[in-house]
């Protein structure tokens, strides 16, 4: 162990993930969580990674409890904990890791929402009267892309392929996501187009802009999609949905799962594996196939 601050070691280990190119809504998540358990360790005396053992944390783990932290949020905290811990190990500044023995709270996990035919034609119907809104709605849809990667698209990565037989989306490596190729279909291609006409002219070269060109923000098109939920009457529902429809009507229409993973960027099979439980089957145990996107 060392006498070293703990808040000098929460600072390098920030500074670490950004090395790491970790997206920004993790850094955040991890600094708020490490932070809450600095403060807590704080109140009983333990300011240096002298001090620190299972119990503290049992006892950081059952103060959120009381808190009435739900079990999922306490698990992702859990998470970020094991994440500082192995930090220290990995720069030597401790020899053991104390959350190695920290178990995660029980809660029973959602299967991924999955729009309805009704549901995704009314978004796009209440969509159709803002151009920018259509196309990022019918391109999440289209493409099963993630938001981060939406946002992050400049227009040089819509490409086409040398012999012209089709065009995708270029999707760069990002984190610890790498980089990949998403086949563009008419639908994609045909909102895309009807926004480049009317795309505010700037020198940004990001896809997706604001009327004053700069680039839009994850939480603006989060807001603007949810917005366009509450207005087609689908409750229950977040922007990831988008991506969930996508891959579960890949699967009900035959693709493989090995390809549907690729196209996604999930890192695991057994990821795009858990959608095939959303898929309905007939009386005769086949799958049904949804309606086409």
């Amino acid at each position: 162990m060392t006498n070293q601050r703990l808040e000098d070691f929460h600072t390098q280990f920030i500074a670490d993930l950004k090395s790491k190119d970790r997206s920004e809504s993790t850094i955040i998540a991890y600094g708020k969580d490490i932070s809450q358990l600095l403060e807590h360790l704080s109140k009983t005396g333990i300011t240096s990674l002298d001090g620190i053992s299972i119990e503290k944390l049992e006892e950081f783990k059952a103060a959120l409890e009381q808190n009435n932290y739900t079990p999922k949020s306490i698990s992702r905290k859990i998470n970020s904990i094991r994440t500082f811990f192995k930090y220290l190990v990995s720069q030597k500044a401790i020899t053991e890791n104390p959350s190695e023995k920290l178990s995660h709270p029980k809660f029973e996990t959602k299967p991924p929402r999955v729009l309805s035919e009704m549901e995704y034609r009314a978004l796009r119907d209440v969509s159709r009267s803002d151009i920018r809104l259509y196309s990022i709605v019918e391109l999440l849809l289209q493409t099963g892309i993630r938001i981060g990667e939406l946002t992050r698209l400049a227009t040089k990565d819509i490409r086409e392929t040398k012999d012209g037989k089709y065009k995708y989306l270029q999707i760069e490596s990002f984190a610890s996501h790498p980089e990949r190729k998403v086949p563009l279909n008419s639908s994609a291609l045909a909102a895309i187009n009807e926004y480049l006409k009317i795309r505010p002219k700037t020198d940004n070269n990001t896809l997706f802009v604001t009327k004053t060109g700069n680039p839009l923000l994850v939480r603006n098109i989060r807001t603007s999609i949810d917005r366009a939920f509450e207005k087609a009457g689908i409750t229950y529902s977040k922007v990831n949905d988008l991506r969930n429809t996508f891959i579960a009507h890949h699967l009900a229409h035959g693709v493989s799962l090995v390809t549907v993973s690729r196209l996604v960027g999930h890192k695991r099979l057994s990821t795009t594996e858990k959608y095939l439980d959303l898929i309905k089957k007939d009386e005769n145990g086949n799958q049904q196939k949804l309606e086409a996107l």
